[in-house]
């Protein structure tokens, strides 16, 4: 969420914003409620002010009766504009907060400008993307085949982009996950949580997935909350309406989750297999830090998901975002893509972001500088570290053999209990 008072002075510039990224916000809207309000304010402590100055002068021991009766009665008439002006300040209150939950963050200035994901810039890329000697299987041919991936008793009890995973897949899933969090909670300093998977409205609010993601998310009405699209959002609610001190950032919290999405923007788009599906598991990294460091924390973020890849020798690129493809509040965001050898093309298997105030403001996460300072925001971060499924999908297909079996790369050996390849069926 931006401040009021940013929208209030620097309309244009909000506007500019949400211009570069394609996006819709009622700013005129916002400026036009909010002056009203602050018109009212005005009006409304004129009014309190008359209403002290008439208490005051009930103290006069020379008033007579009459003159105490008519002073009795404008105060009651005063208490009575004072209730209406407060219950429309209020009304105003409420739907200006509705609406600033629909202005989107403003990106960065060194952000590359765009209007389609084809703006997106590659920055730099790790490894060679391995030569066959025969036509690669895509990781579901591969799976199934090898009976360690299935969709149809999934599709039959769940529906569409629902799958199994039996054996070995199974095996594989579990020990890319422990991989995963090993590499970051022992050696980029990260805590591992263990946090629901069910949450209510406000923290989905807080993060940033509502209200304007609602229709890809999984909302149980009776109880009001939604399964988590990410474990980003309960780690980011950790520090919610909280207040740390300076020697207390930055916060690093890492958790396995599963995330559910309904993906209703991707009709159509990589149906088969692992890519695309409305559950995954994800090992996903959250920073609380202070403002000035939030830079350096993304460019860290970006790095500690390359080490997942980099261990696993499977080639990847990075992309930077432009401002069209930035998420909702985002102010900066990494694409690791990793090498996916039946499309001959990269696919996201992580998204590292800088949210700077955005969420701390939704969510009143803020931090003193010292002792007796008045508190101020922290920056929140989030990095995928990285989707298990989408990896598991990409091990699959760097590492198969022409006979249809698979390798395990050298560093999931010992995360295998010393199994080394995947047999052919």
């Amino acid at each position: 969420m931006l401040s009021r008072d940013l929208i209030r002075t620097q309309p244009d510039r909000v506007k500019q914003a949400v211009a570069q990224r394609c996006d819709t916000a009622p700013i005129d809207e916002i400026v036009e409620l909010d002056a009203e309000q602050r018109t009212l304010k005005a009006e409304g402590d004129a009014l309190k002010a008359e209403r002290n100055r008439i208490s005051r002068s009930f103290g006069d021991k020379g008033l007579s009766v009459e003159q105490r009766e008519s002073l009795r009665s404008k105060a009651t008439g005063l208490r009575d504009l004072i209730a209406d002006v407060d219950a429309r300040i209020d009304q105003l209150e409420i739907r200006l907060h509705d609406l600033e939950l629909w202005v989107p963050n403003i990106p960065d200035a060194d952000v590359p400008l765009g209007r389609t994901e084809e703006d997106n810039v590659e920055r730099w890329s790790w490894g060679t993307p391995r030569q066959f000697d025969f036509r690669p299987k895509s990781h579901a041919d591969l799976g199934e085949k090898l009976r360690i991936y299935s969709t149809e008793a999934a599709v039959r009890m769940s529906g569409t982009r629902f799958h199994t995973l039996s054996g070995l897949g199974a095996r594989m899933e579990r020990a890319l996950a422990t991989f995963m969090l090993d590499i970051h909670t022992n050696e980029h300093g990260f805590t591992q949580e263990w946090i629901p998977y069910l949450v209510r409205s406000e923290a989905m609010v807080i993060s940033g997935q509502l209200p304007k993601f609602a229709e890809d998310a999984y909302y149980l009405e009776r109880d009001d909350m939604y399964l988590i699209p990410t474990a980003e959002v309960p780690l980011v609610n950790l520090s919610a309406d909280t207040i740390l001190e300076a020697d207390q950032l930055p916060r690093l919290y890492a958790a396995l989750s599963p995330s559910f999405r309904k993906e209703a923007g991707a009709a159509g788009r990589d149906t088969r297999g692992l890519i695309r599906v409305h559950q995954y598991d994800k090992v996903e990294m959250v920073v609380v830090c202070a403002p000035e460091d939030s830079r350096e924390w993304l460019d860290r973020l970006v790095k500690f998901a390359e080490t997942v890849l980099q261990r696993l020798e499977l080639p990847y690129r990075v992309l930077e975002m432009n401002t069209s493809d930035l998420g909702f509040g985002q102010v900066k965001k990494y694409d690791p893509e990793v090498w996916m050898p039946s499309l001959n093309r990269y696919v996201e298997i992580s998204s590292c972001s800088n949210m700077g105030d955005f969420q701390a403001r939704r969510g009143r996460i803020r931090y003193r500088t010292a002792p007796g300072e008045p508190a101020r925001l922290v920056h929140t971060l989030n990095g995928s570290g990285v989707a298990v499924g989408r990896c598991l999908a990409a091990v699959w297909e760097n590492y198969q053999r022409a006979d249809g079996s698979i390798e395990v790369p050298a560093s999931l050996i010992p995360y295998m209990d010393g199994v080394k390849s995947i047999p052919a069926a």
